[in-house]
């Protein structure tokens, strides 16, 4: 089950937008996965996704602070700092870990509106939301006890639009004018 509550003193998964593989291998567009200090409010990156998911499904009962990470105390320099050298997105805190042989996917868009999240399946199917998700389920029972429904979740983050980078704002706000051009035309 998603939680839908938003962070009040300090974030989780600051993450940074990364770069698109080649076609046909799904990539996440995330590039790298921080974490905001309960105590200091620093920033400390994360060095794997599955560590990150692990953090993040527990967050609001544990929250994160500097001292969980081996070798590090708040009187540390923050790892990453946070402003517009990077696209950062910020994830509701407790969303669940994908289950175990999934891989939940966030993609980003071309024009930067938003993110799209799916889930790549044991067999390699791509689901898009929960209803594809029960489909999936009805069609192969025998994944029915390992992959329970709420361990699904399809909330995106946030993009944090004031920390857009100037050179991605402008590519972002030419591709929302095309697209509306284009909407027009079709209109006619």
């Amino acid at each position: 089950m998603c939680l839908e509550s938003n962070l009040e003193a300090h974030a989780v998964g600051g993450v940074l937008l990364g770069r698109r593989g080649k076609a046909n291998v799904p990539k996440d567009s995330i590039g790298a996965y921080a974490v905001q200090c309960g105590k200091c409010y620093k920033w400390r990156l994360i060095p794997s996704k599955e560590e990150y998911e692990t953090i993040r499904e527990t967050f609001i009962e544990d929250p994160w602070v500097c001292e969980k990470r081996l070798y590090t105390s708040c009187d540390d320099l923050a790892d990453i700092e946070y402003n517009t050298s990077n696209l950062w997105v910020f994830d509701k805190p407790n969303i669940p870990k994908a289950p175990p042989g999934t891989q939940r996917m966030l993609i980003m868009r071309k024009d930067l509106s938003k993110m799209d999240t799916h889930y790549i399946m044991p067999n390699g199917k791509k689901l898009r939301s929960t209803v594809e998700v029960e489909k999936f389920l009805a069609a192969h029972p025998e994944y029915k006890e390992s992959l329970p429904l709420s361990r699904f979740c399809f909330t995106v983050p946030k993009i944090s639009e004031d920390m857009v980078p100037k050179n991605l704002e402008k590519r972002a706000s030419s591709l929302r004018r095309k697209k509306r051009k284009a909407d027009v035309e079709e209109d006619n």
